[in-house]
């Protein structure tokens, strides 16, 4: 038995020995930059090593620009091995993956505030279109990515083509499944969460973390640099641009809003534990490709958002960790759990709540996707009589599920997709008006992905779930393999093709599609096909 406050002791001691409480206020640019007043600029810096081995990335697609990110980090895994001088950058544009039709270019500094990580938000670009960039710093070029602008808001768009992604635990197996998301005929990938994992070093896995689990400014860096690092995750994120979103793992597992996994003395624990998120906020932000209005404050970040596609698909991201009430009657599986029905409870929080009802119901896209963290769908964990169900997920919210259905039925925005992660297998669901009727209406679909690595190679089934799955027949597909899902909307038709990998423990896995389910434009729900 675990004496959580002996741990809570040492994990606040630990924390308090590594100076992370220097305040919410410390973690924004401006704030930082505040504490470097005579900070030297400089024209030209000595590199220890090749200063872009953190690769090049791509996101947030828009119709006329697009965000260019990379991080200078000759020595990625200790601190990033760069002085504490601003360098500049300079970074091109080009028609074609030669880099010899240059339609932008500029230059830009890399500040030691944001880890020498730079964003550019590329404008004046064509709809629709494909292009190539790099960046330079002196002597040095970085890889040459790829990224693609989305059709212009609006317009008549006949198909889009993404990787839905999740859950990529280093320990746990290798990201072959990047390597083939590369090769793949894609325009977008779309993640879901837990890019990186907190925790410290296992040995049972076929590759080890950099350290123990990750508290500081400086241990957030090491342990993204150390994902980064990874050839095939680099090489998806030079092929297409990325739209990104985040779980628990980023910060903490299963935390919810300021609160903690472990929080037993909540005023002081709260308190701690805002000065880690706002820890890791900001170093996720310094590595993923979004938008300047994302850059956090503290520990706060505007990461719920809105990307359109034509009239094709709208996708509403959402972010379920930041604005929750915590998880009911604890954070696992649970059997008559009333608190999961508290009318206050909120998942998504009301503001984002507001927010997400008003676009779904302004959209005039074919498509409308909930790019998000966890099921929406009941999962009953109980073969026959009595139900269990996962706190940490909707299941555990059940009056926001129950607000969102019921606005999607009275409202009846265009073919509502809900895309999710976290639970490292593969899910094809109905979204019921009841689930506990099997005769209800059908609102909606769930594609949930499986993870890129976490939990091994997996299976193709489990006899546990098999057991369950009758006492849920929204429920269409389950497997427990490693891999992605490739998205196919069209006018008429969402297709998602299951693929799956052989094994992830070696790196000589191999990908297959396992299943294939289809939905029809104005039919709610998944079918198979073959």
């Amino acid at each position: 038995m675990v004496d959580h406050s002996n741990v809570q002791k040492f994990l606040q001691s630990r924390i308090k020995r590594r100076n992370l409480i220097i305040g919410a206020g410390a973690f924004t640019g401006l704030a930082i930059a505040s504490q470097f007043p005579h900070q030297q600029a400089i024209a030209r810096v000595r590199f220890s090593d090749y200063p872009f081995k953190l690769g090049v990335a791509s996101g947030e697609p828009y119709d006329t620009s697009v965000v260019i990110w990379t991080r200078l980090a000759p020595d990625p895994l200790n601190g990033g091995g760069m002085p504490s001088v601003n360098v500049p950058i300079r970074w091109e544009v080009a028609s074609d993956p030669n880099m010899r039709r240059i339609v932008y270019r500029g230059n830009v500094w890399a500040t030691p505030e944001l880890a020498h990580s730079v964003r550019i938000v590329v404008e004046g670009l064509l709809p629709d279109t494909w292009y190539w960039y790099r960046f330079r710093v002196g002597a040095d070029d970085s890889p040459i990515g790829r990224t693609r602008t989305a059709p212009k808001f609006g317009s008549y768009a006949n198909r889009l083509k993404f990787a839905l992604a999740s859950c990529q635990n280093y320990q746990q197996g290798y990201y072959t499944a990047y390597k083939y998301m590369a090769d793949d005929d894609l325009d977008l990938v779309v993640h879901v969460g837990d890019y990186i994992y907190e925790g410290g070093i296992s040995t049972t896995g076929p590759r080890q973390h950099n350290g123990p689990e990750i508290f500081t400014l400086d241990d957030y860096r090491n342990r993204h640099a150390l994902y980064k690092l990874d050839a095939n995750l680099q090489a998806a994120h030079a092929a297409f641009p990325w739209i990104v979103t985040w779980d628990d793992h980023e910060v903490e597992n299963n935390y919810a809003n300021l609160i903690s996994e472990i929080d037993t003395e909540p005023d002081q624990d709260r308190a701690i534990f805002a000065q880690r998120r706002a820890i890791a906020y900001q170093v996720y932000y310094e590595h993923m490709p979004l938008r300047p209005f994302s850059q956090p404050v503290g520990p706060d970040m505007q990461l719920y958002r809105r990307l359109n596609f034509g009239n094709l698909a709208t996708f509403h991201v959402l972010d379920t960790r930041q604005y929750r009430t915590d998880q009911p009657c604890g954070d696992g599986t649970r059997t008559g759990c009333e608190a999961a029905r508290d009318p206050q409870a909120t998942i998504t929080g009301k503001a984002q709540e507001d927010w997400l009802y008003d676009g779904l119901d302004k959209s005039r896209a074919t498509w409308n996707v909930l790019a998000q963290q966890v099921p929406i769908a009941q999962r009953d964990f109980t073969p026959g009589e009595g139900q269990s169900f996962s706190m940490d997920k909707w299941d555990g919210y059940v009056a926001s599920r129950d607000r969102l259905l019921n606005f999607i039925a009275q409202r009846k925005p265009s073919n509502p997709v809900s895309l999710a992660g976290d639970v490292h297998n593969n899910w094809a669901m109905d979204l019921k008006a009841d689930f506990n009727n099997p005769d209800s209406a059908t609102l909606g679909s769930e594609i949930v992905c499986t993870s890129i690595s976490s939990g091994g190679n997996g299976a193709d089934t489990n006899p546990t779930v098999q057991a369950y799955l009758p006492d849920n027949p929204h429920i269409k597909f389950y497997n427990n393999q490693r891999g992605y899902v490739r998205c196919t909307l069209t006018p008429t038709t969402w297709r998602s093709d299951y693929l799956v990998m052989s094994e992830v423990t070696t790196q000589s896995g191999t990908i297959s599609q396992r299943a294939s389910f289809v939905v029809d434009n104005g039919i709610p729900g998944v079918r198979e096909v073959v």
